[in-house]
């Protein structure tokens, strides 16, 4: 079940939502917990039982942290608690590509392959992994006391509204919540907009544009117009899937009274790469930030270890990304590179980029990035790279042009209007305050939810790209 699917909409929301609203204030976070593993299980009630042993270890990991006395016993434990989380999440999530590693060495010297089942990855795996390892670590440092009700706990760590793809919710950004919350009109109208802009950002721009990214990317020699139309498409595509994600879950939050952090702003119209990482997925790049490279040294230690820091944590953050190819980790290494680059580079007090060029190296980097992201395999990127490179022709292919549609133009000039839009924002907030335009602003919303609903009905769910992260 996703939230742009006619189950979750007509059938789930609707019975939680009046469940929950009455529900005394005391029973809510249970009623929440509930629903929410109902949710998880939904898919998976196999991964249901894994999610709960998860959700009970992280629990138990915060009360024997937080009793225990000195320093390096608190440590110890945390490294306990901890390893099992990152086992868990590597077995799952990296295991199959390892083997796959080894039976194409193995090939090498005609052996192999290893005898393997394929091991599925639960939906949100690495979401929950984050969010109970920063709560250990914090329990840890002391930034926040174990919570005693496992309900209460376990409300904060299933919570369906962010469980799948996020944003990565820190316990001290809730904890007043989960124990004390309003829920009123007021909150759940406005939580209600903001989930009818996710949805028509994630159905109208991004699911329209999946067919032709899932066709050109899939050409085995794209000429220079199909791959950058691929990527142009996809850069999109993406953005819109998982902003539009993020804007449903703050705006479920805030219908049950919880406010959640923005996890996106603006990010393609960052002026340098330091600049698009202050914009895009807040929540993860905060927590790398906090838990990954401040950890290892941050830039405490002179400029050469910040910049191997910054390599280091955007590695891993790339391989955290992704274990069914090793392009994520590659993704992760090439803007680990870049970063070091801005900041070597603003250390040595190199010449000045003009902004409008920093800007659009920025933007062509990132897409260029992004196609190693989305290639099924590093072979397939580089096909993607030698068509970009104008390496297989110039001109639009026969197979792509049969495939476009005028709704996929129609599409991505939406996404790029709404990408741009921001800049004459300041204009249009100082327009008077009408009637007029408060019935646009209000109304707006409501149209582009009516027309994502028919078009779910009409050609299906589209599941979101972060379902499997």
């Amino acid at each position: 079940m996703v939230f742009a699917s006619l189950e979750f909409l007509t059938l789930f929301l609707p019975a939680f939502l009046a469940l929950y609203v009455a529900s005394p204030a005391r029973w809510r976070n249970g009623t929440l917990l509930v629903c929410s593993w109902f949710f998880y299980g939904w898919w998976s009630p196999v991964f249901l039982l894994l999610f709960i042993g998860l959700t009970v270890w992280g629990w138990l990991g915060g009360i024997v942290i937080d009793a225990a006395s000195g320093r390096r016993a608190r440590g110890a434990w945390l490294g306990v608690f901890i390893a099992v989380n990152v086992l868990i999440l590597c077995w799952f999530k990296y295991a199959n590509i390892v083997v796959d590693s080894l039976d194409n060495a193995l090939a090498l010297g005609h052996a192999g392959p290893i005898p393997w089942r394929h091991v599925a990855l639960p939906i949100g795996l690495s979401f929950i992994v984050l969010q109970s390892i920063s709560y250990l670590i914090d329990v840890q440092r002391g930034t926040v006391t174990a919570d005693r009700s496992v309900i209460r706990y376990g409300a904060y760590q299933g919570m369906f509204v962010h469980l799948i793809a996020g944003p990565i919710i820190r316990y001290a950004w809730v904890k007043r919540e989960l124990v004390s919350r309003t829920v009123d009109w007021d909150g759940v109208s406005a939580g209600a907009r903001r989930l009818m802009v996710g949805m028509s950002m994630k159905v109208l721009v991004a699911d329209t544009l999946s067919p032709m990214v899932d066709a050109i990317f899939s050409l085995h020699t794209p000429s220079l117009a199909d791959a950058w139309l691929g990527c142009g498409f996809y850069t999109l595509q993406l953005f819109f899937d998982f902003a539009g994600y993020s804007a449903m879950a703050i705006g479920l939050g805030q219908m049950l009274g919880f406010r959640f952090p923005e996890n996106f702003n603006h990010p393609y119209l960052a002026s340098s790469i330091q600049d698009f990482w202050r914009r895009w997925h807040l929540s993860l790049s905060s927590w790398i930030r906090d838990y990954l490279y401040i950890p290892l040294g941050g830039n405490r230690h002179g400029e050469w270890k910040a910049a191997r820091n910054l390599l280091l944590t955007m590695a891993i953050a790339g391989l955290w990304h992704g274990g069914d190819s090793w392009n994520f980790l590659l993704w992760g290494v090439a803007h680990g590179l870049a970063l070091m680059v801005a900041r070597l580079w603003r250390r040595f007090d190199l010449p000045r980029v003009p902004g409008w060029l920093s800007h659009a190296l920025t933007l062509v980097f990132v897409m260029l990035a992004w196609t190693l992201f989305r290639a099924v395999g590093f072979h397939a990127a580089l096909a993607m790279y030698r068509g970009q490179f104008g390496l297989n022709g110039i001109g639009l292919s026969d197979a792509v042009a049969v495939s476009l549609r005028p709704v996929h133009a129609l599409a991505a000039l939406l996404g790029v209007v709404c990408v741009l839009l921001p800049i004459g924002q300041r204009r249009w907030e100082r327009l008077p305050d009408t009637t007029l335009r408060r019935i646009w602003d209000a109304l707006w919303p409501l149209a582009g939810f009516l027309l994502s609903f028919g078009l779910i009905a009409a050609r299906g769910a589209v599941p979101f790209l972060y379902f499997q992260f």
